[in-house]
Parts: C-alpha cells; structure tokens; sequence
C-alpha cells in the first residue's frame, strides 16, 4: 500500500529487519500502532527497537515485521 498521509509525506508498507529499521517507522504490534523512537545494536545482528511509548521489542537479526515508512515528497 501507497498512499498519500497529510503534510505532503508519502506513505509506504514496507518489510523491516534488524538490519533495515529506521527511527520513525510504525510497527503494528497487537494491534496498535507503535512509532520507533530509537534504536539499539545488540549482537548477532539484532536489535532493540524503544517506541514512542516507552515499550521495547527485541528484533533478532532474521525477524521480519511490517513497518509503515514515512517518505517526504521531492
């Protein structure tokens, strides 16, 4: 899914990894929303991902998650 989100920003699904997160994607976990805020490097690849609302989700490097990503129009 594409589509245009207010602001001029465009809006893309996309499939993430611990290697391919990026602050600012939303992930939805148990059906709410969740925007990542910062990222933390673990080893073996993986990574802790801190959302917006103060959770934590442990990404191992071969999790695979559907993210939201945030494109500014050019």
């Amino acid at each position: 899914m594409n589509g245009w989100a207010p602001g001029g920003a465009l809006a893309a699904n996309v499939e993430v990894t611990a290697a391919t997160v990026q602050r600012g994607d939303i992930i939805q976990l148990g059906g709410q929303a969740r925007r990542v805020s910062d990222l933390f490097q673990l080893p073996q690849g993986g990574k802790r991902l801190l959302f917006e609302s103060g959770e934590l989700l442990t990404m191992h490097a071969r999790t695979r998650l559907v993210a939201v990503r945030m494109q500014r129009r050019r």
